[in-house]
């Protein structure tokens, strides 16, 4: 069965593809809970001219989002974090934590698209995560948890 997604679903696809994917889980599960719609020839057709009209706006946005995570590379993330007096972290660092500091730097990411390598984090010391900047743009950037 082939439908259109309306939304990112990880896994299957990103907002306004066509992808195949099993009768069940099309009827059951997407379409029902509005994630998707079934691509009939109409469907299709009006989906290529709609695609077509975004392609510049898409285009733009991906050099946007490629000077962006050059910019993230380039830097030196910190992520503060309270420290014990053995030296492990009160709790861990996850991926909103990450996603803010980038955001304090201008960049606009959500915590869903930080996608950290080494979870959970529990001691300080420099990490890597994987940073989906636009579907086309994923970066990995390291980061460096100190303690505070």
């Amino acid at each position: 069965m082939e439908i259109i997604l309306k939304e990112d679903i990880e896994k299957l696809g990103y907002k306004d593809d066509l992808v195949k994917v099993k009768e069940g889980y099309g009827r059951n599960f997407l379409i029902p809970a509005g994630k998707a719609v079934l691509a009939t020839a109409s469907v299709k057709k009006m989906h290529a001219e709609t695609v077509k009209q975004r392609s510049q706006r898409i285009e733009k946005e991906r050099e946007n989002a490629r000077k962006a995570a050059a910019k993230v590379k380039a830097m030196t993330l910190t992520v503060g974090a309270k420290v014990g007096e053995s030296g492990k972290i009160f709790g861990s660092v996850n991926s909103i934590q990450l996603a803010e500091e980038i955001s304090k730097l201008g960049f606009d990411v959500d915590r869903k698209h930080v996608k950290i390598k080494d979870e959970p984090i529990k001691s300080t010391g420099t990490y890597e995560a994987e940073v989906t900047f636009h579907r086309d743009v994923i970066e990995t950037i390291s980061f460096e948890v100190v303690g505070e």
